[in-house]
C-alpha cells in the first residue's frame, strides 16, 4: 500500500483539502492508498479552516481531522510526500534530507514524464552552473543567459497559492486547482503498470 503525506504550512487549508480529495479519488478509482496531511509550521490539533470545510462539504467530501505537525515519524511513514509549494519542499528537505527521493511539489509530481520537466532539468542545470561561475567571478555566456530566460518564461509555477484569510471563493478556486492536479496524478497512476 502506498502511503502519501500531503504537506502545506498550517495544515488547515490546502493540505486537508488535498487529503480529502485524494482520499475520495483513490477510493473511486480503487487505489489502495493511505493518505495523511501535515503542516511545516503549525500547532497540533487545530481545526480545518471554516472556508476549507465549507468547500469540502460543497463537494460532498468527508472532512479530515485536525492539524498535524510534520515530524520525523510522518516523514518516515510516507512513501511519497507531496507539498503545496516549492518552499514547503525546501523546508522538508532542510530538516529531513533523507526524504529527497520521495518529496515533490504536487504539481511537479503530477507532471512527471511531461516534456516540460526536461525544461525544468535544463533550467536547474543552468542555474547551478551560473552559481558556480559566479563564485569563480565568471558569468554565463549570452547564449546561456538567453536560454535560461527562455526556459523561465516557459516553465509553469509549481506552487498552489495559499487561500488562508481569503473569501470562500478563493478557497473554492484553490480546491479546483488542487483537484485538477490530483485528477491528472490519479489518471497517470491508472496508466502505470
Amino acid at each position: 500500500m502506498n502511503r502519501v503525506l500531503i504537506v502545506c504550512t498550517g495544515n488547515t487549508c490546502r493540505s486537508p483539502m488535498a487529503e480529502a480529495m485524494l482520499r475520495d479519488l483513490a477510493a473511486r478509482s480503487g487505489k489502495p492508498l493511505e493518505i495523511r496531511s501535515a503542516g511545516v509550521a503549525t500547532a497540533e490539533g487545530l481545526p480545518i479552516s471554516a472556508h476549507a470545510a465549507a468547500t469540502l462539504r460543497k463537494r460532498n467530501l468527508a472532512l479530515p481531522g485536525s492539524s498535524t505537525v510534520l515530524t520525523a515519524n510522518e516523514v518516515l511513514w510516507a512513501n511519497l510526500i507531496l507539498t503545496m509549494t516549492a518552499g514547503h519542499k525546501r523546508a522538508i528537505l532542510e530538516r529531513f534530507p533523507e526524504a529527497l527521493s520521495k518529496t515533490y511539489t504536487l504539481k511537479e509530481y503530477a507532471l512527471r514524464g511531461d516534456p516540460i520537466m526536461d525544461d525544468v532539468a535544463e533550467a536547474e542545470r543552468l542555474y547551478s552552473e551560473w552559481q558556480v561561475r559566479q563564485a569563480l567571478g565568471q558569468n554565463l555566456t549570452p547564449e546561456e543567459r538567453e536560454r535560461l530566460f527562455e526556459l523561465q518564461r516557459r516553465i509553469p509555477g509549481f506552487d498552489i497559492a495559499d487561500p488562508f484569510g481569503g473569501p470562500l471563493s478563493l478557497y473554492e478556486q484553490c480546491a479546483d486547482e488542487i483537484e485538477d492536479v490530483l485528477m491528472t496524478l490519479v489518471d497517470k497512476w491508472d496508466r502505470e503498470p
